[in-house]
C-alpha cells in the first residue's frame, strides 16, 4: 500500500482492547481463531521471513493455494501472473470475494525480530535490494488462510459462493487490474460484495475500522523536465535559469490545493524530488521535479493534472522560455485509482461488527490519502458490487495513545521498523472477514 496516515476518531479506541464477543456466533469464531493461533503464527513467521517482490510471489501463492485446497476450495493459480483464485460454492445465494495482497517491498528489515527477513531480490525495474513485508501483507495472507478454513468448516451456517483471491503486486498498483484483465470476472463467479482488510499502526491492536465513502486516494506520479539555457554563474543574464523557473513552479503548484480546490475536497500535491545542477558556478540547462499527486474523485484528479500542466507552461512563458524549450510534463502510467467503500454497506458492516466483537473494537474511521488497488474490484462493475476495506490495528494501545499525545512516533507502513502485533492483527482480521461474509450469506 502507498503510504498512509490517519487519526483515530474515537478516544475509546485508545483504551486497552477487551475482547468480549456478544453472542454464540462471535464466541465460536473467536474461540476457533484463538485455538488456531499457534499454527497461524508459524505460517505468519514463515511468510514474514520469506517475502517476495511484486509479480514474484510464487512461494506465497503456493502456501495460500495449498491451504485453500486442503479446506475444500477449487483453486486456480497463475491468474494475473502470480495470483490465485479459490472458489467454494455452497448453494444458492450471493457471491462474496475476499482479497489478500501478497507482495513485499524492497526494504532492508530492521525490526530485530528473530524471524526477520534476510531475503534479497531484483525488482521488475532491475533494482537489487533487500525484501521485507514492511506493509504487513504477511498478516493479510495468514488471516486469509484462517478465513478460508473457518468458512469451509461452517458451511452449514451460510449459503452462496465464496471467492478467495490472493492478489499480486498491490505495491505497484497493478495486481488487481492484471487479475481482472486475465478474466477474473469471466472465468470465475463475479461478486456481489468485495471485502479486504489492511493492517495499520495507527489503531490499537485488534481494533477494526472503516471509512464511509472515499477510503483511499488516486495516486499519480508526475515528472516535470524544466529546460533552460545554461551558462556561467557570474553571468546569469546570458542564461535562462531552470532552477529559478522550477522553484517558481514548485511554489505555484501549492495553489492547486490552497486556491483552486474546495477545502472540503482533500488533495495533495507534493514535490518529492528536485534535481538540478552540478557545480556552484554553473547555471544548469535543466531541472527535474518528481511529484506525487493525490485526490479522491476522478473529476478532481483530472482538474489537478490539467492545473499542473497549465502552471508549468504559464511559469515558463513568464520566464521567457522559448517555445522550443517548453517544459515537459509526464503523468506516469499506470496510476493507482482511488478506493471507495460503499457508504451504507460500510455502516452496516461496522455496526454488525460492533454487535459481534464489541463497540470498542469496530469504528468508523477517516479517509486517508494513501493508495490501494483493491478499489479496482469494485470499479469493474461499480453499479452492482458493494465493497469495503477494513483497517485492523497493529500497535499496542498505550503506544498509540502516547503518539497521539506528542510522544514517540509509531513506525509507519513501509518502515523498516514496522513490526505489528501480528497475532492480534491476524485474529481480528480473520474474525472481521468471517463474520462479515457470513452475515452477507445467510443459510437458505
Amino acid at each position: 500500500m502507498k503510504s498512509t496516515r490517519f487519526a483515530v476518531l474515537a478516544a475509546v479506541a485508545l483504551a486497552p482492547v477487551a475482547v468480549v464477543p456478544s453472542d454464540a456466533l462471535a464466541d465460536t469464531v473467536a474461540g476457533k481463531i484463538d485455538a488456531d493461533l499457534p499454527e497461524l503464527m508459524e505460517i505468519y513467521r514463515d511468510l514474514h521471513a520469506n517475502p517476495e517482490l511484486s509479480f514474484q510471489e510464487t512461494r506465497s501463492a503456493g502456501i495460500m493455494a495449498k491451504a485453500a485446497r486442503d479446506a475444500g476450495f477449487s483453486v486456480t493459480e497463475k491468474v494475473g501472473q502470480t495470483g490465485i483464485v479459490a472458489v467454494l460454492k455452497n448453494g444458492a445465494g450471493p457471491t462474496v470475494l475476499i482479497r489478500a495482497d501478497m507482495d513485499g517491498l524492497p526494504v532492508v528489515e530492521q525490526t530485530g525480530l528473530p524471524f526477520a527477513s534476510k531475503r534479497r531480490g531484483v525488482s521488475t525495474a532491475g533494482v537489487e535490494s533487500g525484501i521485507m513485508h514492511a506493509c504487513g501483507h504477511d498478516t493479510h495472507m495468514t488471516a486469509w488462510i484462517e478465513t478460508a478454513r473457518l468458512m469451509a468448516v461452517r458451511k452449514a451456517e451460510w449459503s452462496g459462493t465464496l471467492v478467495m483471491v490472493g492478489q499480486p503486486a498491490e505495491e505497484m498498483g497493478l495486481g488487481a487490474v492484471e487479475m481482472l484483465n486475465d478474466g477474473l470476472y469471466k472465468r470465475f463467479p463475479k461478486p456481489d460484495y468485495t471485502l479486504a482488510f489492511h493492517d495499520t499502526p495507527e489503531l490499537p491492536s485488534g481494533v477494526v475500522g472503516a471509512a464511509e465513502g472515499w477510503a483511499l486516494a488516486n495516486v499519480d506520479s508526475v515528472d516535470i523536465l524544466v529546460k533552460g539555457i545554461g551558462g556561467h554563474g557570474a553571468y546569469p543574464h546570458t542564461t535562462k535559469d531552470p532552477i529559478v523557473l522550477a522553484s517558481a513552479i514548485v511554489t505555484r503548484l501549492q495553489t492547486l490545493a490552497s486556491r483552486e480546490t474546495d477545502p472540503l475536497d482533500p488533495v495533495v500535491v507534493t514535490v518529492g524530488s528536485f534535481h538540478a545542477g552540478a557545480k556552484h558556478n554553473i547555471i544548469s540547462d535543466q531541472a527535474r521535479l518528481e511529484l506525487t499527486v493525490r485526490s479522491y474523485s476522478d473529476e478532481t484528479r483530472a482538474r489537478l493534472l490539467s492545473g499542473i500542466k497549465r502552471i508549468v507552461k504559464g511559469e515558463a512563458m513568464a520566464s521567457g522560455i522559448p517555445d522550443n524549450l517548453m517544459p515537459e510534463v509526464t503523468v506516469k502510467e499506470p496510476y493507482t485509482r482511488s478506493t471507495y467503500n460503499s457508504p451504507e454497506f460500510t455502516q452496516q458492516a461496522i455496526g454488525y461488527l460492533q454487535e459481534k466483537m464489541g463497540k470498542d473494537r469496530a469504528l468508523i474511521t477517516p479517509s486517508v490519502m494513501g493508495g490501494e488497488d483493491f478499489g479496482e474490484f469494485r470499479r469493474a462493475d461499480e453499479k452492482n458490487i458493494q465493497s469495503v476495506i477494513f483497517w485492523v490495528g497493529g500497535s499496542p494501545a498505550d503506544k498509540v495513545a502516547a503518539a497521539k499525545s506528542g510522544g514517540p512516533a509509531l513506525p509507519s507502513l513501509h518502515s523498516p521498523f514496522w513490526a505489528p502485533e501480528a497475532d492480534k492483527v491476524i485474529a481480528a482480521g480473520a474474525e472481521a472477514l468471517t463474520l462479515t461474509a457470513m452475515r452477507l450469506m445467510p443459510p437458505s
